[in-house]
């Protein structure tokens, strides 16, 4: 399976933005949910915001009204775009291709961290 590749992580200061980008193969990976995940300094890994290969997005609670997911299977890029960031989405952001949103099958990458300091 082909790799998925993050950037974009960085630091920045709250209520400021981030744009993360997560490199696949679009042939590859158009028909799986590609998604991504976040994992804080003793926490468990959670799913922040998902989008389906029909382009339906998916966003976990704590990214509603703030991120957006989006998708270019042409280019083989997936967005996230993070705005009024707060300290607590300091984490390792992680790309995924999945079979489902959400799910544990898949192509998982190496992540990007992202910090927001108060």
């Amino acid at each position: 399976q082909a790799d998925v590749v993050e950037s974009g992580g960085g630091s920045v200061q709250a209520g400021g933005s981030l744009r993360l980008s997560c490199e696949y193969s679009g042939s590859i990976y158009s028909q799986y949910c590609l998604g991504w995940w976040r994992q804080g300094p003793g926490k468990e890994r959670e799913g922040v915001a998902a989008v389906d290969h029909d382009g339906t997005t998916k966003y976990r609670d704590p990214a509603k009204g703030r991120f957006t997911i989006s998708r270019d299977n042409a280019k083989g890029t997936l967005t996230l775009q993070m705005n009024s960031l707060k300290p607590e989405d300091t984490a390792m952001y992680i790309c995924a291709a999945t079979l489902v949103c959400f799910g544990d099958m898949g192509r998982w990458g190496q992540g990007t961290q992202v910090t927001v300091s108060s």
